[in-house]
């Protein structure tokens, strides 16, 4: 199993309403070196998060102890920019499980289904009903509901739905990458490998 297996997550959440967020700022192009997944999640927004001299810079919103959770609250067009993988995996490895915006940059929305972030695109009315509720109470829930492909602000009680590939939803809530994916069928592959052979 790749990752975490996705069904249901009620957490807090992170706002960060700032629109066209791209990659480069996600993770910039200087920490790309690395091959291996883990430890992005340090240089997660790192020239937002951190001043020069690597101290942080108080204002932002990570560095802000009255925010956490699962769930990152962006602007619109969120993860356009480069292809990058990483931005992805720096999203995964600092512990959010799925990002909320009224819109997503295609490759991004796909990087982030890939290691096990759950992208959920919802209206632009409903994206200020959370951060609404967000300011008013940073301890504010909300619950992702994968099976039934919908997100609930459970401060007001409002629910809406959205869409995810049927392929890809089976990958999130099995924990699959597309190789796993192949691995669980490798006995009907076989199967019908022998069929044909014969």
């Amino acid at each position: 199993m790749a990752y975490d297996k996705f069904t249901v997550l009620k957490s807090t959440a992170v706002p960060l309403p700032i629109e066209n967020v791209d990659t480069d700022q996600i993770i910039p192009a200087r920490f790309l070196k690395a091959t291996t997944r883990e430890g992005f999640g340090d240089n997660l927004f790192r020239d937002w998060r951190y001043n020069a001299d690597n101290s942080p810079k108080q204002d932002f919103i990570l560095n802000n102890p009255i925010y956490s959770g699962k769930i990152l609250v962006g602007g619109t067009n969120f993860g356009s920019g480069s292809s990058r993988e990483h931005a992805a995996w720096a999203i995964y490895d600092y512990g959010f499980r799925c990002v909320v915006s009224s819109f997503f940059a295609d490759i991004f929305r796909g990087n982030c289904i890939n290691v096990g972030i759950l992208p959920v695109q919802v209206s632009p009315t409903f994206l200020q009903k959370i951060l609404s509720s967000i300011e008013a109470d940073p301890n504010a829930q909300f619950e992702i509901n994968l099976p039934d492909q919908t997100i609930t602000n459970i401060t007001t009680a409002e629910k809406e739905l959205f869409d995810i590939n049927g392929y890809k939803k089976n990958n999130l809530l099995n924990g699959f990458d597309d190789i796993d994916y192949l691995q669980a069928m490798k006995s009907d592959i076989a199967a019908f490998a022998e069929a044909r052979d014969m």
